[in-house]
């Protein structure tokens, strides 16, 4: 048989083990270099079908769209609180959970083993941590160890053991390693991210140990380190946990998939973990079971993040239209380290928040007139035909059209031909991206517009190119307005956590007929609410919000995402 049959058949059965949960099978096809020499040309193909018939009789294929496994940790303080998690964990979609012995009470390991593994409902991953690792632990190092061996002995499904202990003690177990356990060899860095080259010699070490999945926690300090953890996934040989901890490693955990990583942290509700996306939303808004190499990536950039409600909105209307995208939040501290590192087509599109809607407008190769015009981009698409970054603004339309509408329902469909913004007074606090977007679209509607903004030159800058009038920020909170005026707010104030602030007095509120508020966390704000009470048509930033996604989407995808959209 000629030689590049036999690579057809070698890569074929490697694409179909690589699917395979079993790691003895994997590191057996990635290790062993007998595979080749001694299995006869024209038998290959054959032995592999052997191999994947004995797999499925012993019950361990599980062959999805990836094979990333959800784990929700515990760190319940109490036996009886372990077993009421792990069933709350399956009952969310975890598919292991990970029980950090050292966070248990008094724990008597004879005793708390074996009630916690023969009821387990669900595969589960022994921990038991030390201090000088980061844990809880700080009795005998023997009776620790002996507590992981134990784990084994009653049916642990995988036994962590960190890298200091592991190489002593595994090449010894796996000489009279007989039960289905699984041993991880784990590190937590919480120094500066190694270099690719440090980090190449750090899994060399910790392959070495005999490890069947070895594990790296890192604590970044940007989100571009996290491109390290994404190229270590991809190129190990073995099987692998990496991601960071905190808010900047968020999006380690929800592309890990993406990258081949084995598994994924995610906590369980009413119990959160800080920098932890929850289990219900990696299994129901990411779905990061369908996540493959293929996946399209489209990320918030801003400063912060946290309150987007972006991936409960894209997500799911990707999935509506069968396009294979996901969409993450990405917490940014320096816009051109972040493009320069996430160049692949990869990293398809951005949607782009606070504070860097005008800054980022130099790392767009393109802009499009209308945000070329409004000096702000929300939108950002990289163009498969030749990777250029192009930047548009569907802010614009989707906070006008917003407010316009408002006025028009108020009037019971009134037949009005122009703009109900046309001539009024339009008082706009902020003079950042989204209020210039707003500044910009009242302007095109006819509105006489007044701009507050905390950095005044900023204010007459913005004034100067809508037309309007430009005053300091301090004097809008007795500012006297016309009777129907229109007040907008575009800056932060208002936005959780900080929920009780707002721009205005409550005694000014009256003079308003319309009040909007681009925050859209929490969905009625204190200043929606007062000018509510105070007589005011009002309108949330959700409406601005679903509005300029919906013209997000349209770019990202190139389908139409209306109908879908509008129903959140």
């Amino acid at each position: 048989m000629s030689e590049h049959i036999l690579k057809f058949w070698f890569r074929f059965a490697e694409n179909i083990i690589t699917q395979i949960t079993p790691n003895l099978i994997y590191n057996y096809i990635y290790n062993s270099t007998l595979l080749v020499n001694k299995i006869s040309f024209y038998w290959f193909p054959y032995s592999v079908v052997l191999v994947l018939i004995i797999v499925v009789q012993m019950g361990v294929v599980n062959i999805t769209k990836n094979t990333t496994m959800i784990c929700a940790p515990l760190m319940a303080q109490s036996v009886e609180q372990v077993l009421s998690n792990m069933y709350q964990a399956k009952a969310e979609g975890a598919d292991v959970v990970e029980i950090r012995l050292d966070c248990i009470n008094n724990f008597q390991p004879g005793k708390d083993l074996e009630i916690i593994l023969t009821k387990k409902p669900l595969p589960v991953l022994i921990v038991y941590r030390p201090k000088w690792a980061g844990g809880l632990y700080e009795g005998d190092e023997h009776k620790r160890l002996e507590a992981l061996h134990l784990a084994e002995d009653l049916g642990a499904d995988y036994v962590d053991f960190e890298l200091k202990v592991a190489s002593n003690i595994l090449g010894k177990q796996y000489s009279s390693h007989q039960s289905g356990t699984r041993f991880i060899v784990s590190c937590n860095l919480d120094c500066e991210t190694p270099s690719e080259e440090d980090l190449g010699y750090l899994v060399s070490r910790m392959q070495a140990t005999g490890a069947d999945i070895i594990k790296l926690v890192f604590s970044v300090n940007d989100i571009t380190e996290i491109a390290r953890i994404f190229q270590l996934l991809s190129h190990c040989q073995v099987p692998i946990i990496a991601y960071s901890v905190g808010e900047r490693g968020f999006v380690s955990q929800l592309l890990s998939p993406k990258f081949n990583g084995a598994l994924v942290y995610g906590s369980l509700k009413g119990t959160p973990v800080s920098g932890l996306p929850t289990v219900e939303s990696l299994r129901q808004t990411y779905k990061v079971g369908h996540i493959n190499a293929d996946t399209k990536v489209f990320g918030l950039i801003s400063k912060p993040v946290g309150h987007s409600k972006g991936p409960i909105l894209h997500n799911p209307t990707f999935r509506h239209v069968n396009y294979n995208g996901i969409y993450v939040p990405m917490f940014v501290d320096d816009l051109k380290k972040f493009f320069s590192t996430y160049s692949s087509p990869d990293f398809a599109g951005f949607s782009v928040g606070f504070p860097y809607k005008e800054a980022v407008m130099k790392f767009c190769d393109e802009v499009h007139p209308l945000a070329q015009a409004i000096a702000a981009v929300n939108t950002i698409i990289r163009r498969p035909s030749d990777g250029k970054l192009i930047g548009y603004n569907t802010d614009c339309e989707a906070s006008i059209t917003a407010i316009e509408d408002a006025i028009k329902g108020y009037k019971n469909g009134t037949a009005s031909f122009g703009s109900p913004l046309a001539g009024r007074m339009f008082v706009l606090a902020g003079a950042g991206g989204a209020g210039r977007a707003l500044a910009f679209g009242a302007k095109s509607r006819g509105a006489r517009v007044v701009i507050f903004d905390i950095d005044f030159e900023r204010a007459k800058s913005l004034a100067s190119d809508v037309m309007g009038a430009a005053r300091p920020f301090e004097d809008i909170l007795n500012f006297q307005p016309e009777k129907g005026a229109i007040l907008a707010n575009a800056t932060p104030l208002g936005m959780h956590p900080n929920t009780d602030r707002v721009p205005v007095s409550e005694e000014t509120l009256r003079d308003y007929q319309l009040v909007f508020d681009a925050v859209y966390t929490p969905r009625k704000t204190r200043l929606l609410k007062d000018a509510e009470a105070a007589g005011a048509i009002i309108v949330s930033g959700v409406e601005m919000f679903l509005r300029q996604a919906i013209g997000q989407f349209n770019l990202f995808t190139g389908k139409e995402g209306n109908k879908i959209i509008a129903k959140y």
